[in-house]
C-alpha cells in the first residue's frame, strides 16, 4: 500500500494557519493528503491540531533578521524536510517564503509560496529593502508557484527580477468563508444612537495606519461629538513597527478611541459597527475589509495595492490618500453626511462584490489544481 502524498505547510505563526488557511487544510485532508502544519507554538496550537492536521513547532525570530538566528531557521527546515518527506511544501508569510524556499531547494521539494503583502521592508526601502530582496530571489527561484494577492505585488517582483512571470498567479487574497461571515442587511435596523460607530481591525502597527485614524478620529469628533470609533488587534506584536501599549492607553484616557483588545470571533465587533476603517499603507489583500464586506459594510481605505481592490471608490466606500490624516477625516465626514439608505446601498454592494469576486472557493481550487498538477507531473507553468 502506496503511502499518503504529504503537504507541509508553513507560516510565521499558528493563529495565522488558524484564522486563514483552515479551510484549505480541511480540504486537503478530506482528498486524503497528509498535512503537517510547521510554525512557532502559541496560543492556538490545540486548535491547529483539532482542525486534523500533525502540528510540528518550529521556532522563527519574526521580529529581526539576526543572520544566525535565521541561518538556523533555514537548517530547522533542512533537518524537517529530510525527517518528513513532505510532496509539496505551501509557504506563507516572509520567513517561511525565504527559509523554508531555500531549504527546499536543497531537498528538491516542490514548493508554492504565497506572497500576501510586502511587510515593512518593502514598504519603508533601504538597505533592509534591498536584503530582503536578494534573499527572495534566491528564496522563490525554483518555486513552483507563487501566489499573489494583488497585481501591484506581482508586477514589482517581476520588475525586480525576483520571480518569473510563468512562476506566478494571482487570488483573491485569502478568500472569505461567505457562510461563516454573513449578515442579513434586511435585519431590524439599530437602536437609535448620537452617531456612527467606525471600526478598525488591524494589528496595532503604524504601518497600518493606527496614527493617521487617531488623528482623523481627534478631527471627526470635534465637529461630530457623539461619533465613536474603535480600534481591535494585537497589541504589543514583534514588529518594528508596533504600536506601544502606552500609545493606546493614552488615546483611550483621552477619549479618542475605544480599545476592543483582541478576539477570535470578530463578527459580533463588526455587526456593531456601521463603517469598518483601514488605512494601511500597503496591503497583500487585506482580510479585515474582506470580512466587514462579506458582513455588509461600508467601507474606508487608503488608496495603495490590496485596499483599492476591495473597496470601489464611491460604490462600496471611499478611499482616501496614504499617510494623509486630513483626507482620511474627510472621507470619515462623506461618510457621516450620508443618508441611511445610501449607507445601505454600500453595504448591499460590499457583500455583493465579495460574493462575486472574494469566494474562498476560488483560492481553495487554485491551490488544489497547482498541488494536482505537481503530484501529477505536469510541466512547470503556475
Amino acid at each position: 500500500m502506496s503511502r499518503k502524498k504529504k503537504i507541509l505547510i508553513s507560516a510565521n505563526t499558528t493563529w495565522n494557519l488558524v484564522n486563514f488557511r483552515q479551510k484549505l487544510i480541511a480540504t486537503l485532508i478530506e482528498r486524503g493528503f497528509d498535512v503537517v502544519a510547521v510554525a512557532p507554538e502559541d496560543d492556538y496550537c490545540k486548535r491547529l491540531e483539532l482542525s486534523g492536521c500533525r502540528y510540528v513547532p518550529l521556532a522563527m525570530d519574526n521580529k529581526g533578521t539576526h543572520p544566525g538566528h535565521d541561518f538556523q531557521l533555514m537548517l530547522g527546515f533542512l533537518r524537517l524536510f529530510f525527517r518528513e518527506r513532505p510532496d509539496v511544501v505551501l509557504a506563507y508569510t516572509v520567513k517561511p517564503n525565504v527559509y523554508a524556499s531555500l531549504a527546499a531547494k536543497v531537498v528538491k521539494v516542490p514548493v508554492i509560496n504565497n506572497i500576501s503583502g510586502l511587510g515593512t521592508a518593502f514598504i519603508r526601502g533601504g538597505w533592509m529593502s534591498v536584503l530582503v530582496s536578494m534573499l527572495y530571489r534566491a528564496g522563490l527561484s525554483r518555486s513552483r508557484c507563487v501566489f499573489f494577492q494583488n497585481d501591484d505585488d506581482r508586477t514589482l517582483f517581476l520588475e525586480k527580477g525576483l520571480v518569473r512571470r510563468s512562476q506566478t498567479d494571482l487570488l483573491p487574497g485569502s478568500g472569505i468563508d461567505l457562510n461563516h461571515f454573513s449578515v442579513s442587511l434586511d435585519a431590524p435596523p439599530k437602536p437609535e444612537r448620537d452617531g456612527l460607530v467606525f471600526l478598525m481591525v488591524a494589528r496595532m502597527l503604524w504601518d497600518k495606519g493606527v496614527r493617521e485614524y487617531v488623528e482623523a478620529a481627534r478631527s471627526v469628533r470635534k465637529r461630530y461629538p457623539g461619533t465613536r470609533f474603535q480600534l481591535l488587534g494585537f497589541l504589543d506584536v514583534k514588529n518594528q513597527t508596533a504600536v506601544s501599549r502606552a500609545d493606546v492607553d493614552g488615546w483611550v484616557a483621552e477619549g479618542i478611541v475605544e480599545y476592543l483588545g483582541t478576539a477570535d470571533d470578530v463578527r459580533p465587533l463588526i455587526a456593531e459597527a456601521d463603517v469598518v476603517v483601514l488605512p494601511s499603507y500597503r496591503e497583500g489583500t487585506p482580510r479585515s475589509l474582506l470580512e466587514a464586506a462579506a458582513m455588509g459594510k461600508p467601507l474606508i481605505a487608503t488608496d495603495v495595492p490590496g485596499c483599492r481592490e476591495v473597496v470601489k471608490d464611491g460604490m462600496n466606500g471611499y478611499l482616501c490618500t496614504v499617510r494623509d490624516s486630513g483626507d482620511l477625516a474627510e472621507s470619515i465626514s462623506k461618510m457621516i453626511a450620508l443618508s441611511p439608505d445610501e449607507r445601505n446601498g454600500m453595504a448591499r454592494r460590499s457583500r455583493q462584490f465579495v460574493e462575486e469576486c472574494f469566494d474562498e472557493k476560488i483560492v481553495i481550487n487554485k491551490y488544489l489544481k497547482a498541488i494536482d498538477a505537481i503530484i501529477s507531473g505536469v510541466a512547470e507553468k503556475c
